[in-house]
């Protein structure tokens, strides 16, 4: 008679083989390995490493926040970053059904009998190890969906921004302007409301349109040519940076934390910042494993994501400090506005400062364009098939919704600046609820979810990594992440 155990495993093993095999996204799949490592670089890769990282690392201490941000990327936001692939790959559809799939997968058990005339074992019936509520595990899709949402509501005025920006360096707008000068320009920018909302209109417009041309009509060409470009950009105006007279200040500034400096508020908010830096509990990542082919490994594409989101991270800020030290600024002072009123400064007193000024912007508008299509997808997808709407109906429905909202972060810079919801205007808010709040939640649950519901055999069918690996990220996700995420969840919160 056939060792029964080992019978077993080779059915199991080849039912997951097959049923991963025959199922796919009905909205297609990346082409290459190459083109979901761009997407996926896109997605993370926004303003929020460009934008957000040098901001939020001036308000809270340099190097201290820096610290803080590398070890909650290597131990808290990576492993979840690939289980939130996994259930993407795994369910390939959208985040509110993926997670549905993936739960009612995971409540079934196969009931072997064994023939013993027929030396053999054939399956009987399946049956429920538990009694698992699937729409419990839903909320984690729908707060996704909700926060990408969110996200982009306020990212796409910012960027409206940018694309100003671009015009404004390229006009010469910049050439010897003062400090005054500078916060002058983005203060009568930010309170001219209709000047404002007509960026964030052709922003969202343009994202709509990516979106609503499909995976690879859309999405893919759009990041074959943004990404490169991106990075291309980057490194230019890092070499820059390196004969500026700030370089080695900034540099310090960046690299050699004061340990005193690290409290409760900064670590929660270098953990926010990592899980806004790498797209995790937005649903974009979801998504777009669904579009990834079951031929590559999860493991080795999310590391190269979260290394290179990492990387521009640390660049952004290698570029903005020396700027800011150059030329004698305070880096503490400025707020979300940091970029927009230092920078000026610097690129209408360097040689070639319209260029490079223009350069900057650019890249700032690229990497805006490559994470909103990411943040919108998941909805999108959600009303293709959940409630039956084509692509381009899904786009413009979730885009005017997200415009919508949008409008109100554009009044926290005029006509909304006094009012505040517990001390913070209606943009502040937002920004507070999605990295402090919504995205360590999304990324605690999908922990839970992943790492204690989800059977062993599915992650290590679709992880495909070595046993050692396996093991480490099995211990992160079940252990480390999870107990991480609550204990700076509730000492920031509290």
């Amino acid at each position: 008679m056939y060792n029964i155990t080992y019978y077993h495993k080779l059915i199991i093993n080849k039912e997951i083989t097959i049923a991963q095999n025959e199922r796919k996204s009905i909205h297609g799949q990346w082409s290459s390995k190459v083109l979901f490592i761009f997407a996926a670089t896109g997605s993370a890769v926004g303003l929020g490493n460009i934008w957000k990282f040098p901001w939020m690392a001036a308000e809270n201490g340099g190097g201290a926040f820096v610290i803080v941000y590398l070890a909650s990327v290597a131990l808290i936001a990576l492993p979840i970053m690939i289980a939130e692939i996994l259930i993407g790959r795994r369910g390939k559809q959208n985040p509110v059904n993926s997670l549905r799939y993936l739960s009612k997968e995971a409540s079934q058990v196969k009931v072997y009998e064994v023939d013993h005339d027929l030396n053999r074992t054939k399956q009987t019936k399946y049956q429920h190890h538990n009694q698992e509520d699937y729409t419990n595990w839903e909320l984690i899709g729908w707060m996704g969906v909700i926060s990408g949402i969110i996200i982009l509501s306020f990212y796409s005025v910012i960027a409206g921004w940018t694309i100003s920006y671009i015009f404004k360096s390229f006009s010469g707008l910049f050439n010897q302007v003062t400090i005054d000068g500078a916060t002058s320009l983005f203060k009568k920018f930010t309170s001219d409301a209709e000047r404002q909302l007509a960026w964030h209109t052709i922003f969202m417009f343009m994202t709509c349109y990516i979106v609503s041309k499909g995976v690879r009509g859309g999405l893919e060409k759009a990041i074959k040519f943004l990404i490169p470009g991106l990075f291309m950009i980057l490194l230019i105006l890092t070499g820059y940076v390196t004969t500026l007279s700030g370089f080695t200040e900034g540099l310090r500034y960046l690299f050699l934390p004061d340990l005193n400096k690290i409290t409760a508020s900064v670590v929660w908010s270098a953990m926010g910042m990592a899980f806004f830096s790498l797209s995790i509990g937005m649903g974009a990542l979801m998504i777009y494993g669904s579009y990834l082919s079951n031929k590559f490994s999860i493991f080795e594409v999310t590391s190269i994501v979260a290394f290179a989101d990492t990387f521009v991270a640390i660049l952004a800020g290698i570029i903005i400090f020396p700027i800011v030290f150059t030329y004698h600024l305070d880096p503490t002072t400025a707020g979300p506005g940091l970029i927009f009123q230092t920078l000026p400064i610097a690129f209408g007193s360097m040689p070639g400062g319209e260029t490079f000024g223009t350069l900057f912007f650019i890249l700032l508008f690229f990497a805006a364009i490559t994470s909103a299509i990411s943040l919108i997808e998941p909805a999108v997808t959600l009303l293709i098939e959940n409630f039956r709407h084509t692509r381009a109906e899904a786009s413009l429905k979730i885009g005017f919704v997200t415009w919508l909202v949008g409008i109100g972060t554009i009044f926290s810079f005029n006509y909304w600046q006094d009012v505040t919801i517990l001390g913070m205007n209606f943009f502040n808010l937002l920004d507070a609820l999605t990295s402090k709040v919504l995205l360590p939640l999304g990324g605690f649950s999908m922990a839970i979810f992943v790492g204690y519901l989800v059977k062993r055999r599915t992650s290590v069918a679709e992880l495909k990594m070595s046993q050692s690996m396996y093991t480490i990220w099995r211990v992160l996700i079940r252990y480390i992440a999870p107990v991480a995420v609550m204990v700076i969840f509730t000492n920031g919160f509290m």
